[in-house]
């Protein structure tokens, strides 16, 4: 075992500047890579919008033989936020006094017909936060005017808005809302799996979500698809080496979980943020752009927290109808395609006029593909 090998599990070698070290290391894997795993096709995929990001920002997938094939999954919440969610915002605010309170990627995320930015346009309140607790001063200062607090993210984010809602049930608040499109990760990796469109080989399994959830929920994907997943920090040197340490345990046919993220992940989670979510959510189906309607993949508010749900307190009186788009965002979220093979990637598809999610947020594989590797 080499000295990058042994030392990457604990450290970032490049903040202990050993960069000589380092570049010996990486030039010593591709060369391994090279010699050992051209002899077919190996297919991984990186299931965290970060890990895409910095893949494309550092030139990662140029380093390897086209033998190994890098896909982006849905590891993006924006991305992954349905058509349907988003039409359900624009219908609850045009339909009804609320002002909408959301992190920022979310507003440009186009749903079949406009997006949050054109609600603003238009004059309805659309406040991006940065801390969801914001939306506790925004209520407490302005008590004759509704709120609406948009639950989005995987389970990285949750924690934090579900303390934003112990604390307004504590204060108790009665004009601040909440609409849950929580999404949880390890089953979206199974419908992948089961979905059998792509012949994945193996996972880089995402660090901040493991922060909160830990090694262990993974393993029942391992066992059930006997495929190896290991857990990887976000550094370009630490992905390089994983996918380097995934292709021998796909080589010698092994599978299960490797925790490669030691000094952030613990086998069994966060246990005080994991308390703090089942405080105030239950497990529920959630839709997923490209992906459909999954069972206990999604949360929503449990019986001592219903009081904040909007979708108790203003139902629509519209049905909401999808208008299909050319956009393959759905496609490129399940591994399918690579952004470039959607028609519309770089052409009527931008940063700055995007027609999907995965071109909006920058942890989506569109926008990564545009601005690195286009």
């Amino acid at each position: 075992m080499f000295k990058l090998e042994i030392n990457l599990l604990n450290k970032n070698l490049l903040s202990q500047k050993n960069t000589v070290n380092v570049k010996e290391a990486i030039s010593k894997i591709i060369k391994d890579i090279e010699k050992l795993f051209t002899d077919r096709n190996y297919v991984i995929m990186e299931f965290c919008g970060t890990h895409t990001h910095e893949i494309a920002k550092y030139g990662i997938r140029s380093l390897f033989p086209k033998t190994i094939d890098l896909r982006s999954g849905p590891g993006c919440p924006v991305c992954v936020t349905a058509e349907e969610d988003i039409d359900y915002i624009i219908n609850l605010a045009m339909e009804n006094n609320l002002s909408i309170i959301t992190f920022g990627d979310l507003v440009n995320v186009p749903g079949s017909k406009a997006s949050l930015s054109y609600l603003k346009s238009i004059g309805k309140d659309i406040i991006v936060v940065y801390n969801p607790l914001e939306s506790i001063k925004l209520a407490l200062n302005n008590p004759n005017k509704n709120y609406l607090l948009i639950g989005i993210g995987f389970e990285t984010t949750v924690p934090l808005l579900a303390y934003t809602l112990i604390k307004a049930k504590n204060l108790k608040l009665k004009n601040l809302f909440y609409l849950s499109l929580h999404k949880l990760t390890p089953p979206a990796l199974d419908a992948v799996l089961d979905g059998k469109e792509v012949n994945l080989d193996g996972v880089i399994g995402p660090g901040h979500v493991s922060t909160i959830i830990g090694a262990k929920p993974w393993e029942i994907s391992a066992n059930k698809y006997k495929i190896p997943i290991v857990i990887s920090s976000f550094e370009p040197e630490e992905i390089i080496f994983n996918v380097y340490f995934l292709l021998k345990k796909i080589k010698n046919k092994e599978y299960g979980v490797w925790n490669n993220y030691k000094r952030s992940v613990r086998y069994e989670g966060n246990l005080k943020a994991i308390d703090i979510v089942n405080k105030v959510f239950k497990l529920s189906a959630a839709n997923w752009r490209g992906l459909g309607i999954i069972e206990n993949s999604g949360l929503e508010l449990n019986e001592d927290y219903i009081e904040f749900d909007v979708r108790k307190r203003f139902p629509l009186t519209k049905p909401i109808k999808v208008k299909k788009t050319a956009c393959r965002c759905g496609e490129v979220l399940r591994g399918v395609v690579k952004p470039y093979e959607c028609p519309l990637f770089a052409k009527a598809c931008t940063p700055s006029s995007p027609k999907g999610p995965c071109m909006v947020s920058s942890e989506g594989s569109c926008a990564a593909y545009y601005l690195y590797e286009n």
